[in-house]
């Protein structure tokens, strides 16, 4: 029977959530497996990996074959390395506390690189949110401008009309006091007569 370390998909449509499983290689993707040593969520950023190191590198020097996917995931985790380093103990070419010293060395380093990159994307996400805040309140100081502008404008408007409409008036008024005029004189002229 030959052994595949490889992912088993769950999560629902279009939100993937994998496990990753030790199973035999004619079983279903998704079907029977003879040990979960893992989980994978690429729907985070970086993703989320929680494998169990020693029982993936056990599988490995038991002969199991990972999938490409699987054999990222274990390179990135650093079990494909704790697996290299342990064929050289056992051949005798470095000590089991070196080989130990040089896995936690990798490991600080790809910790500081992931812990690197989380800083980068929160720093550019809190940059996003500042400007989106920035043009947000310029929009806003264009909006307060323009109502300003058209409250004065209607100001404006409001004056013109009045004084068009005194204007009228007095017109109007004038055009009557003369149209009354020769009328008054015509009723005085007929009192007269």
């Amino acid at each position: 029977m030959s052994v595949k370390i490889r992912l088993q998909r769950h999560g629902k449509k279009g939100k993937p959530f994998y496990w990753i499983v030790a199973a035999d290689a004619r079983s279903k993707r998704d079907g029977k497996y003879l040990e979960k040593i893992g989980t994978y969520n690429p729907n985070t950023n970086p993703a989320t990996i929680d494998l169990n190191l020693n029982q993936a590198v056990q599988w490995l020097h038991n002969g199991a074959q990972p999938t490409d996917t699987a054999r990222a995931i274990l390179s990135y985790k650093g079990a494909l390395l704790k697996h290299h380093l342990d064929g050289g103990v056992r051949k005798g070419a470095l000590t089991q506390e070196q080989a130990d010293a040089k896995l936690a060395a990798w490991l600080d380093e790809k910790t500081g690189k992931v812990t690197a990159k989380k800083e980068g994307l929160s720093k550019a996400q809190e940059a996003a949110k500042a400007k989106a805040l920035k043009a947000e309140k310029e929009a806003n100081d264009k909006r307060v401008a323009a109502a300003v502008e058209a409250a004065k404008t209607e100001e404006v408007v409001e004056e013109v009309a009045e004084e068009t409409t005194e204007v009228a008036v007095e017109e109007t008024a004038a055009e009557v006091a003369t149209e009354e005029a020769p009328a008054a004189e015509e009723a005085s002229e007929e009192t007269e007569a």
